[in-house]
């Protein structure tokens, strides 16, 4: 499929040539601006028990449920992670070395890696973020060095996190590179039959709620050989005996060459970093050798390092199941109190879309008064005119603060439909 016929496919489709963040930050610049005057973003805070945290507004704190951090189990203020960190640093009496991973690297981390590949079934490399992951991978993937030499078409999903979307021109440099709608099977797969190599690049869960077909993207690649190359940040820990997450709990038992899982070590796992899942040694070789954060730039540093070695340990124990059985119990109560358009996913990830910018900035300053810490959502995380509320679901969130939020979020929304009237 040439550029101009897919093109010529009008809507559904389109193709990436260039970046234009001139025109995103003047459009996205007076809402960020109202957001920080109205004191709902940057702000600077302490933890406290629970998913309380003391935040610093316009120098008074006031202590706020947060739902806003992506920790889900609640792991990241775990003490025996903490006490990880603390332990490696003190172990090997240093917090970072400067120089590239094809030189030298902490002994700790190839533990680390050999952990994590034991305890997810797969080759892993680790990073010092998903967005480094994610600039690491790309590239190679759009060289045709994991396809059989053949450059692949590089697809991806509308609703990809903005650090898969951001390496869109710099791929197109290499091969063609298009975008499709959110979840567009059918148009995936007219893309598939037109072209002898193809990878789709999306989330495992998305940030605004949801999921990728999973199963029909496995069907796509088992017809076409279809590559896969999924962002499953916001799933790792949540799924999965041993929080494999919910990409790999569902994959074949190996990975294979042609699936690559990119997960967070942040987020559910509760620690620092990024990592990929390989599923292959040729491929984990060109990693090692070429990708561009492992060649020519440093890893996480050891307090994450050791931070990651202790969560790994829990995933191995009974309180992995325990926090995700909470999870789970919050989130119901959660729907059973407030309807979303994710209400029955088992995903603790719920949006609430308002529409108009300035009235969803307005509401999550008025939750902050209540209690309550809501991400406010707007462009270009989300198109404009689709502005809303974020809320993230914890497995420390009470059922108490799941009822006052819920309560909270009724009143704001109610006083808002008869402002509108």
């Amino acid at each position: 499929m040439t550029e101009n016929s897919i093109q010529e496919r009008g809507a559904g489709i389109s193709v990436t040539s260039s970046r234009n963040t001139r025109a995103m930050i003047d459009k996205a610049g007076p809402q960020f601006d109202l957001a920080y005057q109205s004191g709902v973003m940057g702000l600077s805070a302490r933890p406290m028990k629970e998913r309380f945290v003391s935040i610093d507004l316009g120098g008074s704190n006031k202590c706020v449920l947060d739902f806003v951090r992506c920790s889900y189990l609640g792991l990241d203020n775990h003490p025996e992670i903490v006490a990880g960190a603390i332990d490696a640093v003190t172990q090997y009496k240093s917090l970072h070395w400067s120089c590239a991973r094809t030189r030298l690297n902490f002994a700790l981390l190839t533990t680390l890696e050999n952990e994590l590949a034991d305890l997810f079934q797969a080759r892993v490399i680790t990073y010092s973020s998903v967005l480094a992951a994610n600039m690491s991978a790309l590239p190679l993937i759009a060289s045709g060095h994991l396809t059989g030499n053949k450059k692949p078409v590089m697809v991806f999903d509308r609703f990809a996190h903005a650090t898969l979307a951001f390496h869109k021109p710099t791929l197109a440099a290499e091969t063609a590179v298009i975008t499709i709608d959110h979840n567009d099977v059918s148009m995936l797969e007219q893309i598939c039959k037109q072209n002898p190599c193809v990878a789709y690049i999306c989330d495992g869960v998305y940030s605004m709620g949801g999921t990728a077909p999973l199963e029909a993207l496995l069907s796509l690649q088992q017809r076409y050989g279809l590559f896969l190359y999924i962002d499953d940040a916001h799933g790792v820990s949540l799924f999965g005996r041993q929080g494999e997450g919910f990409v790999r709990s569902q994959v074949p038992d190996s990975v294979g060459g042609r699936t690559i899982i990119a997960a967070s070590l942040g987020k559910g796992f509760g620690a620092s970093g990024g990592l990929l899942m390989l599923g292959s040694n040729e491929h984990e070789k060109l990693f090692r050798r070429f990708a561009i954060a492992h060649a020519f730039s440093a890893s996480l540093n050891l307090a994450g390092v050791g931070a990651a070695l202790a969560s790994a340990k829990l995933h191995r124990t009974a309180e992995l199941l325990r926090r995700q059985i909470f999870l789970g119990e919050r989130i119901e109560q959660f729907d059973r109190l407030c309807k979303t358009d994710q209400s029955g996913l088992p995903l603790p990830i719920r949006f609430l879309k308002i529409g108009d910018e300035t009235t969803t900035i307005s509401a999550a300053r008025t939750l902050i008064d209540r209690g309550y810490y809501t991400s406010a959502v707007f462009f270009p995380t989300v198109p404009q005119g689709e502005a809303g509320l974020r809320l993230c679901l914890s497995a420390s969130h009470t059922k108490e603060g799941i009822e006052g939020l819920c309560h909270a979020l009724d009143e704001v929304l109610r006083q808002d439909k008869e402002i509108r009237r």
